[in-house]
């Protein structure tokens, strides 16, 4: 279990994560720069955000990759702004895919997991975006320091 309140315990948990946005990014075949040492934001042990830099501009944000106990996804920085904006993006898709996933059908423009298990996966992926959507609502999760 993940004592919130552990520093080291924390850190370790992001680490983990770091590795697992690090081996999707390359199973995915996405271009990238350094991902980021910490996430830009996370809510250990259930989620957390990357900054992953742009090829083209190494100074700036090309990716954000979301991570933990839920799928790992990306969305393009030309996207979403910002780590909030990121989970509200990815967060509304897999709404919007659970929706399809529970009728039977494919998501017209993209893909989650084989497509195997659709039926059997689309609560998950429905439960997961909701929460995620309250949590962009929620300011205080967003307050920095």
């Amino acid at each position: 279990m993940h004592d919130e309140n552990d520093p080291e315990a924390d850190a370790q948990w992001c680490a983990e994560r770091r590795k697992e946005v690090a081996t999707y990014l390359r199973g995915e075949g996405v271009a990238h720069g350094n991902i980021a040492e910490m996430p830009a934001w996370h809510v250990a042990p259930y989620v957390s955000v990357w900054a992953i830099d742009s090829v083209d501009s190494p100074d700036s944000v090309g990716w954000w990759v979301i991570c933990g106990d839920m799928p790992t996804d990306y969305v393009s920085a030309s996207d979403a702004g910002s780590p909030r904006e990121a989970v509200h993006r990815i967060a509304s898709l897999w709404k919007e895919a659970a929706e399809y996933m529970a009728r039977g059908e494919k998501h017209p423009s993209f893909l989650i997991g084989s497509g195997e298990q659709d039926e059997e996966l689309a609560p998950l992926l429905a439960s997961r975006a909701e929460l995620l959507l309250e949590w962009v609502k929620d300011a205080d999760a967003w307050e920095e320091g």
